[in-house]
């Protein structure tokens, strides 16, 4: 379950910043709001302070550097902790309900704010029913597929 948890936050990341303008990771909305390439960083992070609880030691917080490097990298990270799990690495110090609980769905809080921030953006991405969506435990990569059922009808207007 927790490794298709991980394919579903692939999906959706990807669902939120596929085909985005180069400038869109840099959007900034003001008031403090992280911009969505900040976001990708720090889930990143989150998903690198999960995996300290395999391997332990500490995750630096990584820095924005290059946006699609960094995607690349918190795929990079998805699939570690994926295999850790295919592996069935054991935890350390929290249960597989606490990984769940807290760094994997603070991600997915974060997936939701980069379709936020797409909307905002003014190039918001389509809705779709996720129940049909083809997410696989085994891919977590970049390479996610399009939407299986795209809602009918659907405009970037829609409310």
């Amino acid at each position: 379950m927790l490794r298709h948890f991980l394919g579903a936050l692939a999906y959706r990341t990807q669902k939120a910043i596929r085909d985005s303008p180069a400038s869109f990771g840099a959007f900034d909305v003001g008031y403090g709001v992280r911009t969505p390439h900040e976001l990708i960083c720090h889930m990143r992070s989150v998903l690198g302070y999960a995996r300290t609880f395999f391997i332990g030691g500490e995750y630096p917080r990584p820095k924005p550097d290059d946006w699609q490097k960094d995607v690349e990298a918190f795929h990079s990270m998805l699939e570690d902790l994926n295999a850790r799990l295919a592996a069935g690495e054991e935890l350390h110090g929290i249960t597989e309900e606490q990984l769940l609980q807290g760094p994997f769905a603070d991600a997915m809080t974060h997936a939701g704010q980069l379709a936020m921030l797409r909307r905002l953006y003014g190039e918001p991405v389509a809705s779709e029913n996720f129940i049909f969506a083809e997410v696989s435990a085994e891919n977590v990569s970049r390479d996610q597929p399009e939407s299986a059922r795209p809602d009918e009808g659907w405009t970037p207007e829609h409310k």
